[in-house]
Order: C-alpha cells, then structure tokens, then sequence
C-alpha cells in the first residue's frame, strides 16, 4: 500500500491523516523500498492514487449492535462494514441469515438531497405518514443512505414518529460510505454492543448514523471524507434483490419503487438509471420538496403522454436548472437532457404531492402506487368483498391482483370502486 501527499501535507490523497495509516515506519516518507514499511511514500506525478491498486481487503473488524445514545428514545441496530465490491448474494445471505431479516415483499429505495433542507410541515406530515404506512402494510424494507443529513433526516424523523406510537418495527436499512462517519473508530470491534453518539459536530465534514434505522451497512473502499463508495454496492443489492422469487408460481420478484426527495444532479441522474433497468424501476417524485425533484414534475406535467416535452417548456426548464444548480449553460442542457430522457418513459414516473390520486378500476387489475393509494385501505375493502389480493410487479408497471370468490368479478369491481373513492386517505 502506497502513500500518496495531497494539497494538505498532513493527509494522503485517500482523504486520511497521514499518522492514521498503519505501520509507518521511520523510513516510510522517502522512496526507497523496505522491508519494514507497509507503506511507500510516491512523488507526484508519477502515479494516481486509485482504490484498485492502492488498498487491499481483510475480514471486517467492525459488526454487532450499536446503541444509540441520547435522543430521546433507546433504539437498536444491527451494523456491519464491508468492502465496497462485496458480492450482493454475500450481503443478502448476511440479512437473511444472521439479522433473520424476511425477504421484503416491496423494496422503497428512498434518494435526494445530502444537505439538509425544510420541507414544508404539511408535505412533511403526509410523505412520512405515507412512506411509514406504504412499508407497515406491505412488509417493505426501506433503503436510505443512512447518514443524519438531508432526505435521509426526514426519513428518520418519520420512523421516530412511527417508532413512538407502534411497536410495529420498520426495517430501515441505511447504505452508507465508511469513511464519511463521525467516530467510526468507535465501532471496530467482532459481534459487539457499541454505544453510539448521534450527534453531529458542526465544525466536521463528517455525518453520523441516523439513530431510526434498524440496519446499517457501512461501505468502504479505503477513502475517508468522501462519499460514492456505497453508490454500486447499493446498486447492485437492490437489484439482485429484485431477483428474488416471492411467489415461485407467479415467477414473481421483489418490486422495487425509486423515491425521489429534493437533490441534486445527481438524483436526476439515479432516477433515470432506475427506469433504465430491465426491467424499468418505477420512480415516485416528491413534489414541492425542491430542486431536482420539482424539476422532474415540472417536466412531467409538461410533458406529452408519449413523453414529449415542448419548446416552450424545455427553455423554461434550462433556465431553472441553471438558477437551481448554479450551472453554466453546457452543464444545464447535460441535465436537461437526462430530465427528456426521464419522460420517454413518463408513465412510470409518479409525481406525489399529498393529494390523493386514483386510477379507474380495470379488468382484475388495478394500476396503483403505494405511495398514494395506501393498502391497507384497500385491504380492508377487498376483505369486506371476501376477494384475496397479491402484489406484484409486471413488466414496466406494479399491479395488484384480486381474486374473487364468493361474488362476481363485476359486481365486486363495481362495489370496489363505489367504496375506494368513498375511502379518506
């Protein structure tokens, strides 16, 4: 392993102090190779400091329990470090297995904004309320990047009010990078009680763990202070978790819905990456929680249903992106046109702003979203009509299947449709 100076004397360009790599002997800031030094100093330019060729992997030092500290209220949660190329079968058969997680029957795979922004108490109030009941009544588990900041603090502010009125626990698995954690040093230790402090230091660059969750994963790749090292590892979890079979008659996997709350460029980026997937994610857009989120509606609402957006409107959406990201215009139509992109398969992006929002009842099925259409309402009408219901993803789209037993199929969709619009939500 190599040591490479970065703009600050002190640190290694991997984002560590210096004094924080192992083994440093006397001899290590020169050139000259020995068989005492770990870790070779190397003058730029002669090479780039890269995570391939500059770091090795061991067996984790760092699992077990953390308990968090202060707050107001004792949570739990499980916690593990890995490599940031581990295996998704690796990672699945550790939640499966060792924290005796069921497969979720819907994965919410939650992004946006890593600085913290408000949003407003009323939008506030309905997407935590939606986003808990979406997961209570479907058995989801709930992906986040883990850290107290941003998208990621209001989710946490919603499974802490979910936590204090229910012992119905939500998994809330936090996807976060190492090397950004305050006090990670705190957490090394095998099969381990860990107290934790989840207070940030608003002098550090660095974030601590959101204390709501239930399950950390903690992605390294050898850099501190930086954050990417979870982005494929997470990737590449929620699709293989896709994969798994939830009803082997119905060749049935997992579904999986992309959130999207307030964010940068990058947001923009992750929701057309998701409906890239084959096949498609669907993605839900929280509208009015700010910039990339509202840009994406406003393309949306402007938009074609085939997904074509007009002159008027795309002139309209270059200069907001240009305001929003402080963007010079090259930069604003290389986001644009990922946000064009996006509406080419417009009907899979749903734009969530609290208001209740119905499909027509079709044939058996019925399009919705379990963002705005929450089940256990539905549930409880299809009990009163003794109809069964399964969900399910197919192709581009999430269905929800009823089953009818006692009455007709017409009947019970007339009766299913007279009491859904009657239903408050």
């Amino acid at each position: 392993m190599n040591l490479f100076p970065a703009k600050d004397p002190t640190r290694c360009a991997c984002g560590y102090l210096v004094t924080q790599h192992t083994a440093i002997a006397a001899g290590a800031a020169t050139n000259k190779p020995s068989e005492e030094n770990h870790l070779v100093q190397v003058d730029p330019p002669q090479e780039k400091w890269s995570v391939v060729r500059h770091t090795h992997t061991t067996p984790t030092d760092a699992y077990g329990t953390i308990e968090f500290q202060g707050g107001g209220f004792v949570n739990k949660a499980m916690y593990i470090r890995v490599s940031h190329d581990t295996k998704p079968d690796s990672l699945l058969h550790l939640m499966v297995k060792e924290w005796q997680l069921e497969l979720p029957t819907l994965l919410i795979s939650v992004h946006g904004g890593l600085q913290n922004f408000d949003l407003q108490p009323k939008l506030k109030q309905v997407f935590g309320k939606g986003l808990i009941k979406a997961a209570v009544t479907t058995g989801a588990w709930i992906f986040t990047g883990g850290v107290s900041t941003g998208v990621i603090r209001h989710v946490g502010d919603a499974l802490k009010d979910h936590s204090s009125k229910s012992r119905w626990k939500v998994c809330a698995i936090g996807i976060a990078p190492w090397g950004i954690l305050e006090s990670k040093e705190d957490l090394i230790g095998k099969d381990v009680n860990k107290p934790y402090q989840a207070i940030s230091n608003p002098l550090s660059k660095l974030a601590v763990l959101n204390n709501s969750h239930s399950h950390f994963i903690l992605s390294d790749n050898g850099t501190c202070g930086k954050y990417g090292a979870e982005v494929k590892l997470r990737r590449q979890l929620e699709k293989h978790i896709s994969l798994q079979k939830i009803n082997t008659r119905l060749g049935q996997g997992v579904p999986v819905v992309c959130l999207i709350v307030e964010g940068g460029p990058n947001v923009i980026s992750i929701a057309l990456e998701s409906l890239r997937e084959e096949p498609p994610v669907p993605v839900v857009v929280c509208d009015g929680s700010g910039r990339a989120s509202d840009i994406i509606s406003f393309a949306h609402k402007y938009s074609e249903i085939e997904g074509l957006v007009n002159e008027d409107a795309k002139e309209q959406l270059l200069v907001t992106i240009q305001k929003t990201f402080n963007y010079n215009k090259m930069q604003s139509g290389q986001i644009l046109l990922m946000v064009i992109e996006c509406m080419k398969k417009r009907e899979l992006v749903s734009i969530y702003n609290g208001v209740r929002s119905c499909n027509k009842c079709r044939p058996t099925f019925i399009k919705t979203n379990p963002f705005i259409f929450f089940l256990d309402e539905i549930k409880t009408v299809l009990t009163s009509l003794r109809c069964s219901l399964v969900v399910c993803q197919s192709g581009q789209v999430f269905w929800f299947y009823i089953g009818f037993s006692a009455c007709s199929r017409e009947t019970s969709l007339a009766r299913l449709g007279d009491q859904l619009d009657q239903t408050k939500y």
